[in-house]
């Protein structure tokens, strides 16, 4: 039986993998990582090739291995992948792919009874699991009457990759957040026109994006989590910097909300104030939701519909759980933080449950078995 199993092999999971393997637990033997994706680079393998490095908010180095300074006009996918490939490679970390977790499920009663990782057919046992799946497989768009009816595109954040599919046609783009701005700003440069939706008016702030700032925004996400709300995203509290592109783009009035949508009709979309716009296409860049069903089994959701956490990844309910990529750390702003936390804190639960086994010295350690070895 492992000792812990991380799910997710995002900045997060790595950095937890990293801190377990420096901790004392042997890879392959005591822990491994089960990531759903085909390769590297977690949630950035996905992101639209317009998104360059220069304009990718907060790529974040990972413990023992500095990024560097890419070539700011290449796509941040490109360099996060790469960058995961041999963070991966440099630390031997045991990756099983593509692993997609069905299930998480107690073996027993009792509160230290090994949980059972589920993926089709093949299984892992473990005495505790560092979730780190984050949200990007559970992107959100709000219910809206008569979205149903719309004969014309409608696409997410995750489906969003070229903005030249859209030249010479109208879409509108709602949200509130910078992935909003940025669609804009790529869609007018392809020649299709722009209508901006937002809930709120858009939050334009002029404080320094800087870690005081990053601190408070995580201790407001936080307080929700803690309470066993649904956690606000870290988006809806950092607001829009006024940069110059952003800037200048507000005042041409193109980043200028006409508000919230009353209802779509199968052409059009009707806003609140009653202005009526033709579309051809409507993109819901409307956040993300954390991706936890695979956790259903274990009940641990509270009447407010969060998770309750303590300390940010301990879960109140089943402390066989550690949560990373929830709440403040479903952002490149606390992940590596939360899922060193969370590394640490298995190391330090699987040492109160029984006395962990020696950890071999490097030279007595065995090879790395294939993935195949683990699957049953």
């Amino acid at each position: 039986m492992l000792q812990v199993v991380v799910i997710g092999a995002g900045q997060a999971g790595l950095t937890a993998a990293y801190w377990l393997r420096r901790r004392g637990l042997e890879p392959w033997r005591d822990f491994v990582v089960l990531d759903a994706n085909e390769g590297p680079g977690g949630a950035w393998r996905h992101r639209w090739p317009a998104l360059t490095f220069d304009y990718a908010h907060g790529i974040h180095d990972l413990p023992g291995l500095p990024l560097g300074a890419p070539d700011p006009n290449e796509p941040s996918s490109a360099v996060v992948t790469r960058y995961y490939d041999a963070y991966e490679r440099e630390f031997e970390l045991p990756i099983i792919r593509p692993v997609l977790v069905d299930s998480v499920e107690s073996l027993g009663d009792e509160p230290d009874a090994p949980l059972r990782i589920s993926a089709g057919n093949r299984s892992w046992d473990s005495r505790l699991v560092i979730n780190a799946t984050g949200t990007w497989t559970r992107p959100f768009v709000p219910a809206t009457r008569g979205a149903s009816t719309f004969a014309g595109r409608q696409l997410r954040t995750v489906d969003f990759w070229d903005a030249e599919e859209f030249r010479g046609q109208h879409v509108v783009v709602v949200g509130g957040g910078l992935s909003a701005v940025q669609f804009i700003l790529l869609l007018e440069e392809a020649g299709a026109e722009t209508t901006w939706s937002t809930r709120r008016d858009p939050d334009w702030v002029e404080r320094p994006f800087d870690e005081k700032w990053g601190i408070a925004v995580e201790r407001r996400v936080d307080e929700r989590a803690s309470a066993g709300l649904v956690p606000h995203s870290v988006v809806r509290n950092t607001g829009i910097p006024q940069w110059p592109p952003y800037v200048a783009a507000r005042e041409r009035g193109r980043l200028v909300s006409d508000g919230r949508i009353d209802h779509i009709e199968p052409d059009a979309v009707v806003f609140e104030s009653g202005k009526r716009v033709q579309a051809d296409a409507i993109l819901w860049a409307t956040g993300f939701r954390p991706a936890l069903d695979h956790l259903a089994p274990l009940r641990l959701r509270e009447p407010g519909g969060g998770v309750r956490t303590h300390d940010v990844v301990e879960v109140v309910k089943d402390p066989r759980i550690l949560l990373v990529g929830y709440a403040s750390s479903a952002s490149t702003i606390g992940a590596t933080r939360a899922g060193r936390k969370a590394a640490l804190r298995a190391v330090k639960r699987l040492g109160s449950m029984a006395e962990s086994p020696r950890t071999p010295d490097r030279q007595d350690r065995p090879s790395a078995p294939s993935a195949q070895t683990h699957r049953r």
